[in-house]
Formats: structure tokens, C-alpha cells, sequence
């Protein structure tokens, strides 16, 4: 599957990076897509990190591929999505090709994935949020959850880019599904 995949300037770096790690060990081709912002918070947050991809876009190159309808994506995942780019994607405001490849995507009614990562979230998000729902996109706040009984943060990740996975229908063993039993 060719999955587009955008990484914008809010916390959750490890998110981006574990995600791009499962996409390539399942053979999808990546277009990956990554803001300034987001090179600069992935830099605070995890140092020097190679990302692995197939294609890689600058975040202004309206020339690339995927900046025309005609060539997007079978889907798009934005992990994590800052405020900013969740609001112009929700207003259709296609000013960079983060936000241009999210648009074509939604108009050809394929996958949009969005990881917010903000606390508390404001009422404008919240607006924002029901108006890419309502538009068709997932909105996957990477939200913890406890009972598969989690013993690091790496499975909080896992879990957190398991539920990104399942919104495209993608199969993995990143976490436990509820009623699984646990391994002894």
C-alpha cells in the first residue's frame, strides 16, 4: 500500500519514528513528508534519527507527486499533527504538502489518519477535530491504555501506533487486544 505520511512540530517523535519502522517491515511504500517544525521537535526529542522511507518530500515542494489528487496516496497518516496542521487541514487550507496531500486524500474519500498530541485540548481543537470527523479523516489521539498491562514506555508506543495501524486495517502484534490472555 502507498501510504503518505506527514510528521508536523508537535511532541511524539518515538510515534513518527515506531510507525515508519512497522510501515517498512510490512513493505509499504512510505512518501513521508516532515514539517520544519517537526524536523526541529525531533530533534529535541530523539537527537539525530534517520527515518526510513521510501520517497521523501520537502514540506513546501508543491511540484512532488503528491500535491496533485492524480497521484495521492491509497492513504495518509499525520503522526504526530500539531494544532496548526490539524486546523488547515480541517478548513481545507492546502498551504504546504502536508495539508495539500491530506486534502486530495479526504476528496478521493481514502484513509486520513490524524494523531493529535496536545493536553488539554481547547475548544477550537475540539472544533477542528469534528469537522475532520465529519469529513471522513480518524482522529487517533495517542491515548495510554492499561488493561493489556504495559511494562515501558515502548509499549505505550506500540499501543498508541497499533491503533493507527488499525484504522487503515493494517494487521501487527504491537499490542494485546482486549479479552486476549496474557503471556505467561
Amino acid at each position: 500500500m502507498h501510504i503518505a505520511v506527514g510528521v508536523t512540530g508537535a511532541s511524539g517523535a518515538p510515534l513518527a519514528l515506531r510507525l515508519l519502522q512497522v510501515l517498512f517491515e510490512q513493505g509499504h511504500e512510505v512518501s513521508l513528508i516532515v514539517s520544519p517544525e517537526g524536523e526541529h521537535v525531533m530533534a529535541l526529542e530523539m537527537g539525530e534519527v534517520v527515518l526510513p522511507a521510501a520517497h521523501r518530500y520537502r514540506h513546501l515542494d508543491f511540484e512532488a507527486p503528491l500535491a496533485s489528487s492524480s497521484r495521492a496516496p491509497e492513504a495518509m497518516i499525520v503522526c504526530p499533527c500539531s494544532m496548526r496542521t490539524l486546523a488547515a487541514v480541517a478548513q481545507g487550507l492546502g498551504d504546504n504538502l502536508i495539508t495539500r496531500c491530506a486534502e486530495n486524500v479526504m476528496r478521493l474519500n481514502r484513509p486520513l489518519v490524524v494523531v493529535p498530541r496536545e493536553t488539554p485540548l481547547s475548544l477550537q481543537a475540539l472544533d477542528n477535530m469534528r469537522a475532520l470527523r465529519a469529513a471522513g479523516a480518524l482522529i487517533v489521539p495517542p491515548v495510554m491504555a492499561y488493561y493489556f498491562r504495559p511494562e515501558t514506555v515502548q509499549d505505550l508506543t506500540d499501543f498508541a501506533v497499533g491503533k493507527i495501524l488499525d484504522c487503515l486495517q493494517l494487521p501487527h502484534s504491537l499490542y494485546r487486544r482486549w479479552g486476549e490472555e496474557a503471556p505467561k
